[in-house]
C-alpha cells in the first residue's frame, strides 16, 4: 500500500467514526427530547389536577419537582447539539479533503481578491484563483489566518534560517493531524467576519467608559452600602424594613438612566467580547500541544507570558459577559440594580479585565492567524506524502530529480529534471507548440516557491537556492492604463533589468518574450535582453519558439544551456513525450497541425 493510499483510508476511516458516533447522538437527542416532553405534560397534567381539587401547594410541589429536572434537560440537550453539529463538521471536513486528493477543491476559498497581475510571479504560475495552489492549499479558518497564508505566497523567505524554522514547523504539523483537524473543525463551528480581527484591536484602543472615574467607583460601593446600613438598623430595630425596601425601590429607578448608557456601551464592544470569546477555544487548543519546533513553541509563547495564559483570561471574560448577559431578565435586574448597582459591577468588571489584558491582545490574535496559515500548509504536506523537503544551496543552484507540477493529476504527470548550477546560468528551453514548454516553466516556478516557504516540493529530491522569483509568462494589455501588451511586456523586463541592477538575486522564468513585435525586430531585441541577463550575472529558464535564440549559447558557452521538448511526427501521427531533452528541438508543429485541419499550406 503507497503513502496516499494510507492518507485515503485515514480520511475514510474518520468519516465512517464520525458518522457512527453522529448517528449515535441523534438517537440519544430523539430520546432526551421525547422525555423532555413527556416530563413536561406530566407536569401541566399533574399541576393542573392538584389546582382543580384544591391543593395549590401540592400543584406548586408538582410544578417545582418537574422543572428542576427539565431545566437540567435543556442544559443536556443544548450540549448534546453542540456535540452533534461538531461530528457533522468532522464529517465534512474529512470529506472535503477526500475531494481535494481527488483534484476537486472547490470546498475552500480560491484567495481571487488576492490576484495580481503586476505581481512579479504569482499571476503567471496560478498562485491565486479557481483551482489554484493556493485554493488546494487553504484550509484557514480566520480571516487573518488567510490573509497570512496568502503573504506566504505573495512574499515568500529568501534566507535560509526562516526557510528550515518554517519547514520543520510544517513537517511537526503534518504529522500532528489530529491537532490540525481539531483546529479546523472549532474554526468552522464558529463563521468568522473578515472584520473579526480589526473588531477587537479598536476595542483594545477605546478609552474605557466606567473604570478609572471616581463617581462610579463611588456609586459601585456606595449603594451597596447604603442598603446594608438600612437593613442592619431594620434588624437591630432602629427603622422599619419599609426604610430598606423605599431605598432598594429609589436605586431601582435611579439604575434605569445608567442601565441606558450601559446598553448602548454594551452594544459597541458586545461582539468584539464574543469574538474573543469564540476564538479562546482555538487558545486552549493550541496552548495544550507539546510542540518541539522553534516557530511552534513561539507561537504557543504568545499565549503563555508573564504567568497569563490566554485560554484562562478569556474564560474570566466569558464568566463576566455571561453575568452581563443575564440583564436581560428584567424583573431580576431591577431588583439587583436596586439592592447594588449590579450591572454596573458587571460591566465594570468587563473593562477591569481589559485593563489587565489589553497589552496582550495584539498578540493572541498574532498567534491564532500564524497556527491557522500553519495548519493548512501542514495540511498539504500531509496529503502529498510523496512530496520531499528541499534542501538549500549556499550560492546560485537549482537541482531537481523527477521534478512535477504540484496541481497536475498524479497519474498523468511527466516528470523531468533540472540540473543548474551558479551564476550566470541560463538554459533556453525550445521546442514545438503544446510540447511542454510552458508547463515545465511553471512547473519549476511553482517548486521553487514551495521551497521557499519551506513546504515539501513534487519531486524526488531537489536542491535550490532561494532567490527571488520572477517571471514574464502572461502579460496583459491594460485597458485602464491605455498600456498594450507589448509596453506591458517591455515594463516587466525592465523591472527584471532594475531589480538585477539593485543587487538582488533572482531567478528569472520567461516565456517568448516579445511576442508583441515583428520576427527581426523581436530576435534582435531578445538576443540583446538574454546578452545583458548573462552579463548581469542572473540565472534562469527561458522558453521559446525562435531557433536562432539558441545561438546564444555560441556566446556563452560557460553559462547558456539548450534544451528542448520535441514533437514526434511519423507519417501522419504527432506525439509529444513531454520528457526534457538535450539540444535544441528540430521538429516545429504548426504546419503539421494546420494540414491535419485541412487548411493548405503551400
Amino acid at each position: 500500500m503507497d503513502t496516499l493510499q494510507k492518507v485515503i483510508l485515514y480520511y475514510r476511516a474518520q468519516v465512517e467514526k464520525f458518522q457512527k458516533e453522529l448517528s449515535v447522538e441523534k438517537k440519544k437527542i430523539y430520546r432526551i427530547g421525547s422525555f423532555r416532553l413527556l416530563l413536561f405534560l406530566v407536569g401541566a397534567v399533574g399541576a393542573g389536577y392538584f389546582i382543580a381539587v384544591g391543593k395549590p401547594l401540592t400543584a406548586a410541589a408538582v410544578a417545582v419537582v418537574v422543572i428542576i429536572p427539565f431545566l437540567l434537560l435543556i442544559k443536556v440537550h443544548s450540549k448534546m447539539f453542540r456535540r452533534k453539529d461538531y461530528l457533522e463538521q468532522a464529517i465534512t471536513v474529512n470529506q472535503q479533503e477526500l475531494r481535494a486528493i481527488d483534484y476537486n477543491p472547490s470546498d475552500f476559498d480560491e484567495g481571487a481578491c488576492y490576484i495580481d497581475p503586476s505581481h512579479p510571479f504569482s499571476f503567471d504560475i496560478d498562485i491565486f484563483g479557481k483551482k489554484s495552489l493556493f485554493q488546494y492549499v487553504n484550509r484557514t479558518v480566520t480571516t487573518f489566518g488567510k490573509k497570512l497564508l496568502a503573504g506566504y505566497f505573495n512574499c515568500p523567505f529568501d534566507k535560509e534560517s526562516d526557510i528550515y524554522t518554517h519547514q520543520k514547523a510544517i513537517q511537526e504539523l503534518a504529522e500532528n493531524v489530529g491537532f490540525r483537524q481539531e483546529y479546523r473543525i472549532l474554526g468552522l463551528l464558529y463563521t468568522g467576519q473578515p472584520s473579526d480581527g480589526e473588531e477587537i484591536m479598536q476595542w483594545k484602543e477605546t478609552k474605557n467608559h466606567f473604570n478609572n472615574r471616581p463617581r462610579y467607583t463611588a456609586i459601585k460601593w456606595l449603594v451597596p452600602l447604603i442598603n446594608l446600613s438600612f437593613i442592619v438598623l431594620a434588624v437591630l430595630g432602629f427603622v422599619s424594613y419599609t426604610v430598606p425596601c423605599l431605598s432598594v425601590f429609589v436605586f431601582m429607578v435611579l439604575s434605569i438612566g445608567l442601565s441606558q448608557y450601559i446598553t448602548k456601551v454594551q452594544s459597541s464592544f458586545d461582539k468584539k467580547l464574543h469574538i474573543l470569546h469564540t476564538y479562546g477555544q482555538l487558545f486552549e487548543l493550541t496552548e495544550q500541544q507539546t510542540f518541539h519546533s522553534e516557530e511552534l513553541l513561539a507561537i504557543q509563547g504568545q499565549l503563555k507570558q508573564q504567568h497569563v495564559v490566554a485560554s484562562s483570561a478569556i474564560k474570566e471574560l466569558a464568566h463576566s459577559m455571561n453575568a452581563l448577559d443575564q440583564r436581560n431578565n428584567i424583573f431580576v435586574t431591577a431588583i439587583l440594580n436596586g439592592l447594588f448597582f449590579w450591572e454596573l459591577h458587571q460591566i465594570m468588571k468587563i473593562e477591569s479585565w481589559k485593563d489587565k489584558y489589553v497589552r496582550y491582545l495584539g498578540d493572541w490574535i498574532d498567534s491564532i492567524g500564524k497556527m491557522d496559515a500553519l495548519c493548512s500548509l501542514g495540511t498539504y504536506a500531509f496529503n502529498n506524502p510523496s512530496f520531499t523537503y528541499p534542501t538549500l544551496a549556499a550560492s546560485p543552484c537549482y537541482r531537481a530529480e523527477g521534478l512535477k507540477h504540484p496541481l497536475m493529476n498524479r497519474d498523468n504527470c511527466v516528470p523531468n529534471d533540472i540540473d543548474m548550477k551558479g551564476a550566470p546560468c541560463f538554459n533556453i528551453i525550445t521546442g514545438a507548440n503544446m510540447a511542454g514548454k510552458s508547463t515545465y516553466l511553471r512547473t519549476v516556478g511553482i517548486n521553487h516557491l514551495l521551497g521557499t516557504m519551506g513546504m515539501p516540493v513534487a519531486a524526488v529530491s531537489m536542491e535550490f537556492y532561494p532567490a527571488h522569483l520572477v517571471t514574464s509568462l502572461r502579460t496583459n494589455d491594460s485597458l485602464t492604463d491605455n498600456e498594450s501588451y507589448f509596453f506591458a511586456e517591455l515594463k516587466r523586463l525592465k523591472m527584471v533589468i532594475d531589480k538585477l541592477q539593485r543587487g538582488e538575486q533572482l531567478f528569472i522564468i520567461l516565456d517568448e518574450i516579445l511576442r508583441g513585435t515583428n520576427s527581426v525586430d523581436k530576435q534582435k531585441g531578445s538576443y540583446s535582453f538574454l546578452k545583458q541577463l548573462v552579463l548581469l550575472n542572473a540565472t534562469g529558464l527561458i522558453a521559446t519558439h525562435d531557433l536562432q535564440l539558441a545561438h546564444l549559447k555560441d556566446s556563452f558557452p560557460e553559462y547558456v544551456n539548450t534544451q528542448c521538448f520535441e514533437a514526434d511526427i511519423t507519417g501522419d501521427v504527432l506525439t509529444f513525450s513531454y520528457k526534457l531533452r538535450n539540444g535544441v528541438a528540430q521538429n516545429m508543429n504548426a504546419c503539421f497541425l494546420m494540414k491535419k485541419m485541412g487548411i493548405d499550406i503551400e
